[in-house]
């Protein structure tokens, strides 16, 4: 029983620090998307947060009732 103890004592830290090594091996992303890729997307997202905010002005504007209620 004595003898499982230090074993157990270092067993948390040498989890922890194998649990680091393991997630900072996993961040090796992948080369970004070509630039292209990114500009349509960036496009495609701005025209829905311009959508988002048409809607929500609308509301704010438009009947004072909630809808979907």
């Amino acid at each position: 029983m004595q003898s499982l103890l230090p074993l157990l004592l270092l067993a948390c830290p040498i989890g922890m620090g194998l649990m680091m090594w393991y997630m900072m091996r996993g961040n090796q992303n992948p080369a970004p998307t070509h630039p292209a890729e990114t500009q349509d997307e960036i496009a495609r997202l701005r025209a829905e947060v311009a959508l988002l905010r048409a809607e929500q002005r609308d509301r704010s504007t438009g009947d004072p009732s909630p809808r979907g209620w």
